[in-house]
């Protein structure tokens, strides 16, 4: 007798498009796979995702360290994942919500401020200066033919300077594509950043 469809569970793929096996990868893709996999103890599933298509992954994976790494920013990896957290709930990317919530509690070790940013950062325990970088990136976000010159004059009155306010942008600006190719691609997250981070580091 078959089960009623409300008892049968879906086990979701990790995306809507096929995920080539690690053994058919460039060898300049897998070698970055599994470098990440050495890390992180497990292989995030955007990146067997986006090695779909492989000329993308090596944009998207270079403007991506581009922006994250750049010598010399003045941002720190805890605030540029609160960009990223805050910009991706407003975008309904559910992927990069929870990835970089994860990212973001390491970071930051604060096991509660990723939720906080993703619900509303305006309530969120951060400083007044964060929060402005925020509000920023999220009007950038949604409303960027909003943008004028009130809102640079925002920023550097809470001492941002333009090579900052280019930094905000450019991480803005590239989980807008990131998040827009995870929604269309169906990405899951992976189980382990559910749970990562969730205790207070000492």
């Amino acid at each position: 007798m078959s089960k009623p469809a409300s008892d049968i569970s879906i086990k979701p793929t990790i995306s809507r498009y096929p995920v080539p096996n690690l053994d058919n990868l460039p060898a300049d893709i897998l070698e970055r796979i599994l470098a990440v996999q050495e890390k992180a103890k497990f292989i995030p599933n955007v990146f067997l995702a986006l090695a779909y298509r492989p000329a993308e992954f090596r944009a998207f994976f270079a403007y991506y360290d581009a922006i994250m790494e750049r010598e010399g920013s003045t941002l720190s990896p805890a605030e540029k994942e609160m960009i990223i957290v805050a910009t991706s709930a407003a975008n309904g990317c559910q992927y990069c919500v929870i990835a970089h919530g994860a990212l973001l509690r390491v970071f930051a070790k604060e096991p509660l401020l990723a939720d906080q940013i993703a619900i509303n950062y305006l309530h969120a325990p951060i400083k007044l200066k964060q929060k402005e970088m925020l509000s920023f990136s999220v009007k950038l976000c949604r409303t960027p033919e909003l943008i004028q010159e009130s809102d640079y004059v925002a920023l550097r009155e809470h001492g941002y300077d333009d090579e900052d306010i280019l930094d905000i942008a450019g991480v803005t600006a590239f989980f807008g594509l990131s998040n827009r190719m995870a929604i269309v691609m169906n990405m899951q997250s992976n189980a382990e950043f559910y749970t990562m981070a969730r205790e207070v580091r000492k």
